[in-house]
């Protein structure tokens, strides 16, 4: 049997050369990737999330992963007939819920990712979130600004990195969920995995930080893809929110990312799990294909 030819292989080849210079310049370093949004539901698109990954892996770099989990969690309060509330974007989460949570994220989502990985050939190991961040409760805001009690809801005072930079030497990708051990109590917190993702990065100093999610990236009009801003320097940020280019759920992400990149963090990547291969598109091509935020 002859073998099967290769479609343009000289376009092939051009992809490979471009993506050489970056390959050699992150070679040895880490990039934490949070994974959420609908790549989180897809089988497909995570699959393909995970490969891409495995082959930053597989090229020398040493990837890191903090996953959410909200979609799961929510089917899984559902089921248990608990409705959720939401207070400024963040779960309410009382006694029933958290033990819910913890039970969903470290039984069913974070096993499921590293089965993954491992279906792929890379090493992997869960990383219980309790183990790496260490939080302090948070409060919600009402539409007064007034202060809500959300319950074991948390934000990450601190990092032990011990553990995620302990298996990343030893080449095996880390998969880290989004709980806290409560400072002096040591009850569990339920974390933002956009806060957790953040946190995690700015200790470890990371050489780049991708979130993971679902819209291409900061648009000036969220109708017209032709719109997206590729990139946006630290002190542009609240200038675009003054404009309301930059409103809802990005502002806090963008503002974590600020924060990340004034604590060491090289970069930071928004790009749009729906895409097939965002992950390597924006990482190893000069163009990318979402938004980077840079100092």
């Amino acid at each position: 049997m002859s073998p099967t030819p290769i479609a343009d292989p000289a376009a092939k080849a051009a992809v490979l050369i471009e993506a050489l210079p970056y390959i050699q310049r992150f070679r040895g370093q880490a990039v934490l990737i949070k994974l959420g949004g609908s790549a989180m539901e897809d089988p497909s698109l995570l699959d393909a999330l995970v490969r891409d990954i495995v082959l930053l892996e597989a090229v020398g770099i040493n990837p890191v992963v903090v996953h959410g989990g909200g979609k799961a969690i929510s089917a899984a309060m559902a089921a248990a007939g608990i409705e959720p509330k939401f207070v400024s974007g963040l779960r309410v989460t009382d006694e029933q819920s958290v033990a819910l949570v913890e039970r969903t994220l470290a039984k069913e989502v974070n096993p499921a990712l590293v089965s993954m990985f491992k279906t792929h050939g890379a090493r992997s190991v869960g990383v219980f979130g309790k183990d790496v961040f260490v939080g302090q409760r948070m409060h919600g805001r009402d539409g007064s600004g007034g202060r809500v009690d959300i319950g074991s809801v948390g934000q990450v005072a601190s990092c032990r990195t011990e553990i995620v930079e302990a298996l990343a030497a030893y080449e095996a990708i880390p998969v880290v969920s989004p709980l806290a051990s409560e400072a002096g109590t040591g009850a569990t917190l339920n974390v933002n995995a956009d806060l957790a993702a953040s946190a995690l990065a700015s200790a470890m100093k990371v050489a780049k930080l991708v979130y993971i999610s679902d819209v291409l990236g900061v648009m000036r009009d969220p109708a017209d893809p032709g719109s997206l801003i590729h990139t946006i320097r630290c002190d542009e940020v609240e200038g675009l929110a003054d404009e309301g280019v930059v409103k809802g759920g990005m502002l806090p992400k963008l503002r974590s990312a600020v924060d990340a990149i004034g604590a060491g963090v090289g970069k930071v990547h928004l790009v749009d799990g729906r895409i097939g291969h965002s992950l390597l598109l924006e990482m190893f091509t000069q163009s990318g294909i979402g938004t980077e935020i840079r100092p």
